[in-house]
């Protein structure tokens, strides 16, 4: 499959040896547990902050980030550790200390030249990322890879590649805040809360008896080689007036007490994307979406909880209902949705996964992640806050990403790819 990104821009850069960066101290050994809620989502996220200070400059920003990750890998040692298969088949960490890999690198250019990073351009970005040569899988990888590229204009990015199996975005979101507090000589504001085994599998009921959110959705579609096209990749801004718009068309026939901002913005893209694929009328579309389980867990999650807390939940609905009904009715379907997410729906998700090892299939899907609640932007290692950051490239091709945008990050950017003759309708169908 081709890819096609608009940024040309040829970003050359010369790269250091990488190293193993190890623990500050001495690190508790052994078997590390993932819990099944870890198991779903093992891919590799690959992320890129920038930073700027001009009376500050990059000429320490190295040996500051690799000393504070010394440090923070003590609080998070599994990070320290490798990827390894259980005797139940299942994911674990070794907990080896072996460290997290770290590169060093410098630009040709200013970190201006490689454009906008808020929308994902592997050709460029990915550059940023250290990618280990002739590695296969995720067990060949450290959990961790960690690359810091000087630019000539006195600022530098951090590129990170992290296995989604070693936390979620909130988790990820304290990793970097936690390394960033390091790096200023401050405490950590919210230690880890290492214990996962407090999301173990229950003896399971009967499996009929279980949430069935992960059952496959027969592919009855015209979308058939339809992602042999070249793909294009967009970003499509909505402001705060827009969001508002979407709010009071969800709710202009009254059949809606209330609605949020992602549930509107969830279901005017599935309504546009479903129509731009020109799905047939009974074809079943299926949206998937995260949903943050740690205030749903009785007792909730502890503080700090290093781990995945997120359950996928989804609606249902044929493409001819979904794009000839009111939008209300689709904003409806994503909140029966959330609704369904209670401490029972996130044991028995765990438990569906221990009887079945059922992934979430993704015929007919769209996945939403929402990144809009995240604080990334205020990760700090010394040189204040990130002036961009952004993901490197969507996981999946069905995916869309929420990013929050702007002033008082109130707006939202909404980053995805699509065939290029899909991506000319759906960018119409985005004009409210």
């Amino acid at each position: 499959m081709e890819n096609s990104y608009e940024n040309g821009f040829q970003l050359s850069l010369k790269l250091s040896e990488p190293i193993l960066v190890t623990p500050a101290e001495e690190t508790k050994k052994g078997k590390y547990f993932l819990s099944n809620l870890d198991q779903n989502i093992a891919v590799n996220i690959r992320t890129v902050y920038c930073f700027k200070d001009e009376d500050k400059g990059n000429e320490e920003a190295g040996e500051v980030m690799k000393n504070a990750l010394r440090k923070v890998l003590v609080h998070y040692y599994p990070l320290a550790g490798r990827l390894n298969i259980s005797s139940e088949g299942k994911l674990i960490v070794d907990c080896t200390g072996e460290g997290a890999m770290f590169v060093e690198a410098e630009a040709n250019c200013s970190m201006e030249d490689i454009g906008d990073i808020t929308k994902p351009d592997p050709g460029t970005l990915g550059k940023l990322v250290y990618h280990i040569p002739h590695a296969k899988n995720i067990l060949q990888m450290p959990p961790l890879i960690a690359q810091v590229t000087k630019f000539k204009c006195g600022g530098f990015a951090l590129g990170l590649c992290m296995n989604h199996c070693m936390f979620d975005g909130i988790g990820a979101m304290e990793f970097v805040n936690s390394w960033g507090e390091l790096a200023r000589g401050l405490p950590l504001s919210t230690p880890p809360y290492l214990d996962r085994t407090i999301l173990k599998a229950r003896i399971p009921p009967k499996i009929e008896s279980l949430h069935q959110e992960f059952a496959d959705i027969e592919d009855k579609s015209n979308t058939n080689g339809l992602y042999e096209d070249k793909m294009v990749y967009r970003s499509f801004f909505f402001d705060p007036e827009k969001l508002k718009q979407l709010k009071e068309k969800a709710m202009e026939d009254g059949s809606l007490e209330t609605c949020t901002t992602f549930e509107v913005l969830s279901a005017f893209v599935w309504i546009a994307r479903t129509k731009a694929l020109k799905m047939l009328p009974d074809q079943e579309t299926k949206l998937l979406f995260a949903v943050d389980g740690r205030a749903k867990f009785n007792p909730n999650l502890p503080k700090g909880y290093f781990g995945n807390g997120i359950v996928l939940t989804n609606s249902i609905c044929k493409a001819g209902e979904l794009t000839s009904k009111p939008f209300s009715f689709c904003v409806r379907l994503m909140q029966n949705a959330i609704k369904m997410v209670t401490d029972n729906y996130m044991r028995s998700a765990i438990d569906y996964f221990e009887v079945t090892r059922a992934r979430p299939s993704l015929a007919c899907t769209l996945l939403i992640t929402t990144w809009s609640r995240l604080s990334f932007h205020t990760t700090d290692f010394g040189w204040g806050e990130p002036v961009l950051s952004g993901p490197v490239s969507l996981p999946e091709k069905e995916v869309i990403l929420f990013l929050s945008h702007g002033k008082e990050r109130r707006s939202i950017n909404v980053l995805l790819g699509l065939p290029e003759p899909v991506m000319k309708v759906f960018q119409d169908l985005m004009q409210i």
